[in-house]
């Protein structure tokens, strides 16, 4: 006797594929949430994603350095990305500016450092797959609205 087990996909009755982008409203909230909530190194890591639109290995790869000269934030940076070797400058806006130098101060980070160090002694910097867990979970209350 054979017995059939049927199972069920794992996306049924999920959305699959590209998410629609936050809307301005969205985004606003989130940096309100994540204030409110203390989260300084989330806070400037969402921000300096909007502003910058980097991928997310280019992103955990900056170092304070990329964007600051001595203790000041710089408005505008040049990071080359990983994918295609080509440079890309974006300008930071002055919540990021805020949210970055505040991350800064509170991790005494410095400029050689990596901005989003790791805290386990294997990376010297958090991992994309980190970056998307942190991303997802900042995000989550906000992509289906």
């Amino acid at each position: 006797m054979e017995s059939t087990r049927h199972l069920e996909p794992w996306n049924k009755g999920k959305l699959v594929g590209q998410k629609p982008p936050l809307k301005p409203k969205d985004i606003w909230a989130i940096r309100i949430q994540l204030q409110n909530a203390h989260q300084v190194r989330d806070l400037a890591m969402f921000n300096l994603a909007i502003d910058s639109k980097l991928r997310g290995c280019d992103l955990v790869n900056l170092h304070v350095r990329d964007i600051t000269h001595g203790n000041q934030i710089l408005a505008r940076a040049m990071v080359v990305q990983r994918k295609t070797q080509r440079p890309v400058q974006f300008e930071l806006t002055e919540p990021t500016r805020a949210a970055v130098a505040a991350w800064i101060e509170k991790g005494k980070l410095k400029p050689e450092q990596f901005l989003f160090p790791s805290r386990h002694s294997k990376s010297p910097h958090v991992s994309t797959r980190q970056y998307v867990r942190i991303s997802r979970n900042v995000t989550a209350d906000f992509a289906s609205s």
